[in-house]
């Protein structure tokens, strides 16, 4: 009787641990069924969130995967990309160090100083007699030693980020690297800094996307970059000599200073530039509780923070011929700070005593000072609400719930400013989820560019017509002159204007009008050509817009389908609406390329406009 009934005992066990656990994978880390979603629909809303758009078959392998699987696949940012990296290869300077890049994209003064010295080029002839001789003599003085126009550096840094964004499996890591350049805004606008932002994205954003808010702060701070775009590099105090037995501060020739010397102006000065938008736009956020004496202060602390020597004769060229004669070791000893590109210069420093925020720094903190300003506003309870704000607004809804922001924000300042998990806490939230957040989000003409190749499967050969058009519809990356950054709210992207470049770009998209971007339409659908064009709408709609009901959508669009020259109509009102933003489309080798309708190859122009239409129709700019 034993056996049978341990039998019976060992068979009901087995069975209650059964359901205990199955119960545990029934019910999700992720509340989307409370939102009423099914497990694909909410597998879509994450790609729409998390990738630049979603491919045949995304959704598929997201639901095989596990949600919440994928998305810590996604976090961790380390799949392989032998395919992008390939397609990489063939730009060859986008891993340039700043100072190779001093060396090989010298600015055109110092190449025009440089042919005079070398005695390429008379001085008296410089902007004067034949301009087009005048232009080939400095081409042919930089071919000779190597240089490069920096336009060329520009141009292989906005093809990479293209690719990057098409094609790249770590979908999430290239969306954040995005999200906090644009938050650590730096411009191509200004080009004394202009030539150090390839680097700035490559070496201080990407890699810290998903790690402590305070490294990445911290980097940004001290990137020439930065330093530059908003001018702490020239930024100096007062120093004075201390009463305590340290020792003095030093002048610029490394010999101690023996009385106060107040800058003058044109060598620099105090510069509060950094200082106001590190509190106001970086970390505490404009009604962060912060003053203008904070302001005032904060630059104060951040004197003397400044460029290391890069390139033969570029940025702090002179500062190295103090480093040779001083000595490396001795400037260390006497409070300067080398770290790679950065350097903290003692004798720049205010080293008396100031107060930002409350927090007493007292006299002769140098370098420490800074590092424990960056920490404390990296940490104030102001900076967890602003950045856990910031990033719903991306991710979840264009004004977010404060149940949400107060949840990321606890989670911000409980982990010390840990990216990774606060994004964790926001996709864990039913606020995520809500219908509020359902396709609340519209794609900025960066995101509707690489949605639309994404989800055609495009091979893409010259990235850089694709920002052409992703100008043409207006955002040029890396060119927003604000330390804002672009805004991340809808209304600033949709006007009249904008609606019809849209249109435009689906148009030409989906007609193989854009130069080096390649489609085969029939492909997506295994080569079934549809029985007509309404076929054609539903069958692509489901396709690129997975998981959505498009009853409404399809009849909206119906009356598009068959005005034969509806790509023209567009074309027209587009390039009346914004006649400013038309340009001509040019080649990898800058000259330009014949217009789309003479290089237009369509072999089913029905299809074409029907896919168009869909790329530039309101549901697709929504995410």
């Amino acid at each position: 009787m034993k056996t049978p009934v341990k039998v019976l005992y060992s068979f009901v066990l087995l069975f209650l641990v059964t359901v205990f656990f199955s119960s545990f994978k029934e019910k999700p880390a992720f509340p989307y069924q409370k939102a009423g979603l099914t497990e694909r629909q909410a597998a879509a809303h994450l790609l729409s969130r998390f990738t630049y758009g979603s491919k045949e078959g995304d959704v598929d392998a997201v639901v095989k995967m596990g949600l919440e699987k994928w998305f810590r696949q996604q976090l961790d940012g380390d799949l392989s990309d032998d395919s992008l990296n390939l397609m990489l290869s063939r730009f060859d300077d986008i891993n340039l160090s700043n100072t190779e890049v001093e060396n090989k994209y010298p600015r055109p003064n110092r190449v025009l100083k440089l042919a005079i010295a070398d005695g390429s080029i008379h001085k008296d002839s410089v902007d004067k007699g034949d301009r087009k001789a005048y232009r080939e003599q400095i081409r042919s003085y930089m071919e000779k030693k190597g240089f490069k126009p920096e336009q060329e550096l520009y141009r292989q840094f906005i093809n990479q980020k293209i690719l990057r964004a098409a094609y790249s499996r770590n979908q999430l890591r290239e969306l954040l690297t995005d999200f906090w350049f644009n938050h650590f805004n730096v411009s191509l606008t200004k080009n004394q800094c202009a030539s150090f932002v390839p680097a700035y994205e490559r070496d201080v954003i990407r890699p810290n996307v998903t790690g402590k808010f305070e490294n990445l702060l911290l980097a940004t701070a001290k990137s020439p970059a930065m330093l530059i775009y908003l001018d702490n590099f020239t930024s100096t105090g007062q120093p004075v000599v201390l009463e305590n037995g340290r020792e003095p501060q030093m002048n610029g020739a490394g010999k101690p200073l023996k009385r106060r010397v107040p800058p003058k102006r044109k060598q620099g000065g105090l510069n509060e530039n950094y200082a106001r938008e590190v509190m106001e736009l970086h970390t505490l956020g404009v009604d962060g509780g912060y003053t203008q004496s904070d302001v005032t202060q904060a630059a104060r602390v951040l004197t003397g923070w400044t460029l290391a020597p890069m390139g033969e004769e570029g940025y702090g060229a002179a500062m190295q011929k103090i480093i040779d004669n001083v000595g490396a070791e001795n400037l260390k000893k006497r409070g300067f700070v080398k770290e790679g590109d950065f350097l903290f210069v003692p004798n720049r420093h205010d080293n008396e005593e100031k107060t930002v925020l409350g927090k007493h720094f007292a006299a002769g903190g140098g370098y420490e000072e800074g590092l424990t300003l960056l920490n404390m506003l990296a940490r104030h309870p102001s900076t967890a609400q602003f950045i856990s704000k910031k990033i719903a607004t991306r991710f979840v809804n264009d004004h977010p719930a404060q149940t949400l922001v107060d949840k990321m924000a606890k989670t911000f300042t409980k982990t010390d400013g840990d990216i990774r998990q606060v994004m964790v806490t926001m996709v864990s939230s039913p606020e995520f989820w809500s219908p509020a957040s359902l396709r609340e989000k519209t794609k900025s003409p960066f995101e509707l560019a690489i949605s639309a190749v994404r989800s055609l499967d495009a091979d893409i050969t010259q990235p850089y017509q694709l920002f052409n058009w992703i100008n043409k519809m207006g955002q040029k990356m890396y060119y927003y002159q604000a330390p804002t950054g672009f805004p991340d709210r809808g209304q600033y992207w949709i006007n009249t204007g904008a609606l019809l470049n849209r249109m435009n770009f689906g148009l030409a998209l989906a007609g193989q009008r854009i130069p080096g971007v390649k489609i085969n339409l029939s492909a997506l659908n295994n080569h079934h050509e549809p029985e007509s064009a309404e076929a054609a709408l539903l069958t692509y709609s489901k396709m690129i817009m997975p998981e959505r009901n498009l009853t409404e959508t399809v009849k909206r669009l119906k009356p598009m389908l068959n005005d034969p020259s509806l790509s023209t109509k567009v074309a027209n009102a587009a390039e009346k609406t914004n006649p400013q933003q038309e340009q001509t489309m040019m080649g990898t080798d800058n000259t330009p390329l014949k217009t789309a309708a003479n290089n237009a190859v369509n072999n089913n122009a029905m299809l074409a406009q029907v896919v168009g239409v869909i790329i530039g129709s309101p549901e697709f700019q929504r995410k």
